[in-house]
């Protein structure tokens, strides 16, 4: 199977699972080298072949899916939307509140959430010291889930903080860097499909970056927003990826930034 042949595959079957083509253009060859390696397990010898496989096994269709999860993730990725999280969006919730619960959907391997906790050590914290910052991460891998966890990391990962950040917040182990024990602790993780159910309670800050609104289909999308929605605070946030948008429709939110996919609950 060549890469056009994959294209075309792909653009056929991701519909069917609920996912859209124009999200996978970057990342095609991550999901097709996986789908070769799966069509070279089951001994299939081309792209025909698969096709008629999934005709005939319902069930590899889930296989399918699970080949077409993309984890991109790294620690303060797209530091802009961070920086504008703890300077303006994070002090307004925190202002008046005991406790600020966040709530970081499709959490990958825990960057994302880690890096929320060590943003709030950083800003809102000095500020509102007897306000408490809870935060659940959820994921459908139970993989990524453990490796999150561990709490541990390669050098890469790191890439976009500063060295006065990483030396706060992580201790090296070998080659790799190990969150530290305080900041682990802050965060606690739940193995949950998006597109199937959400955690109990309302939230103030919920994050759904480089997911529903990147690799699902419109449809989909716009249930998953109505149910994020239904979990946050009136006054809360919701962060989007960089390149993602909101669907069309008369949603009860507005534009929190100018330049950052950060929304205010109305």
């Amino acid at each position: 199977m060549n890469d056009d042949q994959c294209t075309a595959f792909l653009q056929w079957a991701l519909p069917r699972i609920g996912m859209r083509w124009p999200g996978f253009r970057r990342v095609r060859r991550q999901v097709c080298r996986r789908i070769r390696d799966r069509m070279a397990e089951l001994g299939v010898p081309g792209v025909e072949a698969y096709r008629e496989h999934l005709a005939t096994d319902p069930e590899e269709w889930g296989r399918l899916a699970i080949l077409c999860r993309v984890t991109i993730s790294r620690f303060f990725r797209d530091r802009g939307v961070f920086e504008f999280l703890g300077g303006q969006v994070l002090p307004g919730l925190a202002r008046g509140r005991g406790t600020v619960r966040a709530w970081s959907a499709g959490c990958a391997s825990g960057e994302e959430p880690y890096s929320l906790v060590i943003l709030w050590r950083q800003e809102p914290q000095a500020r509102f010291p007897k306000t408490r910052l809870e935060v659940l991460a959820t994921d459908v891998d139970p993989a990524v889930l453990r490796r999150a966890r561990q709490g541990l990391y390669p050098a890469g990962a790191l890439r976009d903080l500063e060295p006065q950040e990483v030396e706060k917040a992580f201790e090296p182990v070998g080659e790799e860097y190990r969150l530290r024990d305080e900041l682990q602790g802050t965060v606690s993780f739940q193995e949950q499909d998006l597109r199937r159910e959400a955690p109990e309670g309302a939230f103030h800050l919920i994050l759904c970056r480089n997911l529903a609104f990147t690799y699902f289909a419109e449809e989909e999308q716009r249930r998953i927003l109505s149910v994020l929605l239904q979990h946050l605070e009136v006054g809360g946030a919701l962060v989007l990826g960089s390149h993602e948008r909101i669907p069309d429709g008369p949603w009860p939110l507005e534009p929190w930034s100018a330049s950052e996919p950060v929304f205010r609950r109305l």
